[in-house]
């Protein structure tokens, strides 16, 4: 059994921060720190907020709220762990705690240097006993042995062993690194206590300063789940498959459409992206997508209502673009949305909005006028907007082909429907409010979503980005509603909008023209995870033949381009010449210590080629956020690799030793445990079948009751359980009402997974988040 914890954290906005700079402001930025995660930053920091596992996961729907921050106490912040052993020795007139203090692991840094003189001290009631101290590192290696001399009389069963961590300065005193507390009860449990032990802080006292170091507005939500053995979750899969491979009458009920019952507007879109996950696991995303929309198709009178409300067949639609057109979005959109972030353009079209104060590069000849300032935003609005609709519209091919293949299936279902000559339109509508108004629009509007951007845009480009949304909005809806809206000075762009009708029907009739049997073909995971480019830009690499230059000049600068297949790298993007790692050969991706190269932002990642050998690359990233970002690209695209080490250096190979733990053999085993596969959950994560099955079964166990009500009154259950009735033959049968059979199976199977969840009993483990603003 494993188990799987989400955490969802959104940094919304702050307010009331206090002025770091000269200027009276600050450049405000948040670190998210989650257990033991390094933080180290050269900025001032401005203050903090902790939250504990159990804060978080006492709300069943997350915390949404304003937390003032509190300020940073040094010896709050603490990471690593200790190894000891201790044992009691008893001799004739007195006993004997003997600690062995053997090491220490990611202790955090307290110097300038990046490391630490770390020392231990042992302690029960007045007694105290220290190590030596070990020099610049944050991975001591003591393996000394410390003995206290105890009266009987002091022995208690309430009473504690610490063991307190600390950093040694020669001027001033001594900085914090961590404690360990042990119940002296433990000790009279056991003959030998030896475990590695997660270091603590001294105590909490963080003081709420009333808000004047600010708030933070934060969205936390914490999901975590014990992942059951595959076989416990394939009845339900059974179900789902059932739905779609054999669908009955559209009224007909299904286990789809009773999860749909059960399915609250909240949780609606990850159900759909859940759904979709586990359909392209089974090879049956298409009839799954088919089965949702007719039954919205069917039930739907008014041509003008269909696919408007947020219904699951809508909501797995937009995930399914998501899921299988994310790297196709890039490449359609990626160089015009480049374009407008470079040119930062001030463009307003209505009037009211127009700021003249704004428009000094517009004209050097004196003020311009607010018709100037119009003429030349819809001037640059039909540029940027005639170079997306071209690129849309001749972009059939690229288009993923179980995209393809969706969309023909609806076009089908729609002209069905609404066979009628005046409802004409409505079956390129369907698509078109689905490709444009779903996709494409929501990417040019929030362009960081859906990682076209690293950043989001300022507010002179995102006003640029909104004009340009509600452009191709119109566009996706054939122009229909032109003229009819509040915003009538849009009116400049409506000449290109109506004009690009007839291209975008063409594309859609292209885009349609496909045989059905090429995605049956397509390997499933080869659909979520193509062998295109995920991620790619300028990076600096380590230099591995300059180990003797300064470090400043062993890192060169290289254009980096990650797949599902090959890590590369080349001096420029039109390269020719590149150099790659295959994927399925790394087996560490790491952080490096700040004092092994003197460099911030440096991770590493170690491959192992078919002899077994260890290679070891450095990369550095312009910032933390970028390295967090490679971090998790590369984890996502390696999680299945079978070669992946438990630990790590955290530190290089230097001087005969390692930075980090000081051992001398170059060979010697990883000092720091490896960190989890992924670190930001987002479109590009991996399919994990009994991880998104568990999502659909949780969310059937809360809504059993009502499904139970509906399909299984009792009266009809007492009925089932206990009648029969004679037909004319002779023959007895049971009464039952359609959806009654499949409702009994369905609810069956959701008691089977909930007696199999309860047989076991996970270990709780202690967890917390913190919120950390530099300036």
């Amino acid at each position: 059994m494993a188990k799987n914890t989400s955490l969802y954290f959104r940094i919304v906005e702050g307010r009331n921060l206090p002025a770091k700079d000269v200027s009276g402001t600050s450049d405000p930025y948040c670190i998210v720190k989650v257990d033991n995660e390094i933080v180290a930053s050269h900025d001032d920091v401005i203050g903090k907020i902790s939250l504990t596992k159990e804060a978080i996961g006492s709300q069943a729907k997350g915390l949404d709220s304003w937390i003032n921050l509190t300020r940073l106490d040094p010896d709050e912040e603490v990471q690593g762990e200790i190894h000891l052993s201790l044992q009691l020795l008893k001799h004739t007139e007195k006993i004997v705690l003997r600690c062995d203090v053997v090491e220490a692991r990611d202790l955090a840094p307290r110097d300038i240097s990046g490391t630490s003189d770390p020392f231990a001290r042992v302690i029960y009631n007045n007694h105290s006993a220290e190590t030596s101290i070990i020099k610049k590192t944050r991975f001591p290696h003591w393996g000394e042995t410390l003995e206290l001399d105890l009266d009987p009389q002091e022995l208690s069963e309430e009473g504690a062993i610490v063991v307190e961590v600390w950093d040694w300065d020669m001027v001033g005193k001594n900085d914090f690194l961590g404690k360990v507390e042990i119940p002296f009860a433990c000790l009279r449990k056991t003959s030998l206590l030896d475990s590695w032990f997660r270091l603590l802080p001294l105590g909490n006292n963080e003081v709420d300063v009333g808000g004047k170091l600010g708030a933070l507005r934060l969205k936390v939500r914490l999901v975590e789940d014990q992942i059951l053995p595959s076989m416990y979750y394939q009845p339900l899969i059974d179900l789902l498959v059932e739905s779609v491979i054999s669908p009955a009458e559209v009224e007909d009920s299904s286990a789809l459409t009773m999860l749909e019952e059960v399915t609250t507007v909240e949780s609606r879109q990850d159900v759909a992206m859940t759904l979709v996950k586990i359909y392209l696991g089974q090879g049956l995303v298409v009839p799954f997508l088919d089965y949702l929309n007719t039954r919205e198709v069917n039930h739907t009178t008014d041509p003008n209502t269909l696919f408007r409300s947020n219904s699951l067949a809508s909501k797995a639609m937009e995930q399914f673009m998501k899921a299988v057109g994310m790297l196709y979005l890039h490449e359609v959109l990626k160089p015009i949305i480049n374009r407008i972030f470079d040119e930062k353009k001030y463009i307003e079209l209505d009037p009211c909005k127009i700021d003249l104060n704004h428009t000094r590069r517009i004209s050097f000849k004196g003020a311009v006028s607010e018709a100037e300032v119009r003429d030349s935003s819809v001037e640059m609005l039909q540029s940027y907007l005639s170079r997306i609709i071209e690129s849309i519209v001749g972009s059939v091919e690229q288009c993923p082909p179980v995209m393809r293949v969706a969309f023909k299936q609806l076009h089908k279902r729609v002209e069905e429907q609404f066979a009628e000559p005046e409802n004409e339109d409505v079956k390129y509508l369907a698509i078109s409010g689905f490709f444009f108004l779903r996709f494409f629009a929501p990417a040019i509007l929030t362009p960081k979503l859906f990682q076209l951007r690293d950043q989001h845009a300022d507010t002179r480009t995102s006003r640029t980005l909104l004009l340009l949304a509600k452009a191709l909005q119109s566009v996706g809806n054939l122009g229909l509603q032109l003229g009819h809206g509040k915003e009538q000075w849009m009116a400049p762009l409506h000449p290109i909008i109506l004009r690009s009708v007839a291209s975008v029907k063409d594309f859609l009739d292209k885009l349609i023209d496909i045989d059905h049997d090429i995605v049956s073909e397509m390997p499933q995971r080869a659909v979520f995870l193509p062998s295109v480019i995920v991620k790619e830009g300028y990076l600096h690499k380590h230099k591995a033949e300059g180990a003797q230059l300064l470090s400043r000049f062993a890192f060169k600068k290289r254009y980096f381009w990650l797949t599902s297949e090959t890590l590369s790298y080349a001096k420029a993007p039109d390269w020719q010449v590149r150099s790659s790692l295959p994927i399925h050969c790394v087996c560490v991706v790491e952080r490096v210590d700040e004092n092994a190269f003197q460099q911030q932002n440096v991770m590493q990642v170690i491959t192992q080629d078919d002899d077994g050998q260890l290679h070891t690359m450095y990369i550095q990233c312009k910032n933390v956020n970028e390295l967090n970002q490679w971090l998790s690209a590369i984890r996502k695209v390696s999680i299945y690799n079978e070669r992946m080490l438990p630990s790590f250096h955290p530190g290089t190979y230097r001087g005969g030793k390692w930075t980090c733990c000081l051992q001398t053999d170059r060979a010697a085993p990883g000092c720091s445990r490896t960190h989890s596969a992924v670190t930001l959950g987002d479109w590009s994560d991996p399919l994990d079948p009994d991880v998104e099955t568990q999502t659909i079964y949780k969310q059937l166990l809360q809504g059993r009751d009502k499904l139970r009500k509906k399909h299984l009154p009792e009266a009809d259950a007492d009925q089932m359980a206990d009648n029969s009735d004679i037909n004319p033959d002779g023959a007895e049968c049971n009464q039952v009402k359609p959806g009654q059979g499949l409702a009994s199976r369905l609810l069956a199977v959701i008691e089977d997974l909930e007696e199999a969840h309860a047989s076991f009993q996970p270990r709780e483990e202690d967890s917390s988040t913190s919120v950390i603003v530099n300036a």
